[in-house]
This record gives C-alpha cells, structure tokens and sequence, in this order.
C-alpha cells in the first residue's frame, strides 16, 4: 500500500490540533514524550545558554518550543509545519512566552528554504518519520545542518526503527501493549494504522551516522524506550 501523500498527512494534522497541545502530558502516544520533552529543554538549554534563535520543525502545536521557552526565554522563534490550524495554536502557546519575534513558516521542510547560519537551536520532534529515501534524509540532515550557527545544537525526538527484525518484532510487541494499556486495542490499532499508512521512520544508529556524515562534530542519545529516541548533535 503506498504511504500517504504529503496533503492526505496535513489534512490529519488539520483536524489534531487540541491532542498535540497539552505540555503535561506530551503526545501520550510517545513513549516517555513527557520525559523527552524536558530533557531536550535542558539539554539544548545547556548546549547553547547564549542562544538567540530556535528553528522548530513540524512544531505541531509547539510543546518543545515552550518547554524551552522555560529555560531560554526572549528566543526569537520560527515555527514550521504543514498545518496552519498547528502553527496558528503554536503561535497563541508561544506569543506570551517569547520576548522575541516569531516567525511562521508553513511548508514541508524538505522543500523549504531554512536559510544558512541562521539559528542557534533546532528542533525536530516526531517528524522526520515522515521522509522517505535515504537521499531525503541525507538532504534533510544537511539543510539542518547548514541553518546551524558554528556549534548550533539540533535535537531530535522521533519513532524509530531497530536494525534487527529480531528487536524491532519485539519493540512493535512491547509498543502496542503500552497502547492497549494507555486506552484499548481499538485505540493501538488506530495508532499503528497512522503509523503503517503514514510513517517511514529509520533506526537510531543510521541517524547518527548520517548526522556525522553530513558534519554534525558531536551527537549524544539522551533517552531510549522501546521504539522512541532523544537524541542530538552539535555542529
């Protein structure tokens, strides 16, 4: 079955607005999306205490931008999605948080133009799942990378897939008990239905690679569980 189109994925995120908004919880269909949410606050945060600008991509309705709004007030803030109804919330969430200027910037990030040098900070949350090829990820990682200031940060919390089809049986097992138990099986099916239609994700090691193959001199792992990763890189 082909994955779904780019506008099928943004008329989903469309109608989405209100489940991606609650900073207590994160996205509770994340494993540990609370948890991530707040290392990656502290670690972009402590990586780049100076930061002035934060790049956030497929921001949704903007949790890791105001989480880290708490540790780096007055950023100015560029927000990126493919749903307006998303960047329109992120902006109400952010708007008396940040001191600074906030930018929206509605678009798919493979073929948008993020500009050079241009921010301290990236965030990347549950959405490069989204690429296809290995040719876009490579491209993806390299336009990141190139809108980095020298020792810009870029974080990243996303599904992954594991290496062995061994571990990832197992982690799909261990991911969908955790979605019955989080609501019910109809609930587990729904959530692996999106993910079966619309996801592509790739696994932990071959991300790290490809960051320090497109320049990336530093990466860290901050949190793994079951088929979710932290993780970063400093350029």
């Amino acid at each position: 079955m082909p994955k779904s189109t780019v506008d099928e994925i943004r008329q989903r995120f469309d109608q989405s607005v209100e489940r991606f908004s609650n900073l207590e919880t994160g996205n509770t269909a994340q494993v540990d999306s609370r948890l991530s949410l707040e290392l990656i606050a502290r670690a972009a945060a402590a990586t780049n205490p100076d930061a002035k600008a934060v790049l956030d991509v497929g921001c949704g309705a903007g949790n890791y931008t105001v989480k880290l709004l708490e540790y780096l007030p007055g950023l100015a803030v560029t927000l990126n999605d493919l749903s307006m109804p998303m960047l329109q919330q992120a902006q109400a969430r952010i708007t008396p948080l940040a001191g600074g200027l906030i930018m929206l910037m509605q678009g798919d990030i493979r073929e948008m133009d993020i500009g050079a040098a241009a921010y301290d900070i990236i965030l990347a949350a549950a959405v490069l799942h989204h690429l296809r090829t290995d040719a876009e990820w490579e491209a993806v990682f390299s336009k990141l990378y190139q809108a980095l200031r020298p020792s810009g940060t870029l974080w990243i919390y996303d599904l992954i897939q594991q290496t062995m089809p061994e571990t990832e049986s197992t982690m799909q097992q261990q991911y969908a008990a955790y979605l019955v138990n989080l609501h019910d099986e109809a609930y587990r099916d729904q959530v692996l239905g999106w993910i079966e239609q619309e996801d592509t994700p790739r696994p932990l090691g071959f991300q790290l690679d490809l960051l320090r193959k497109v320049g990336f001199r530093e990466t860290d792992i901050l949190h793994k569980h079951s088929c979710f990763a932290a993780f970063g890189a400093r350029k």
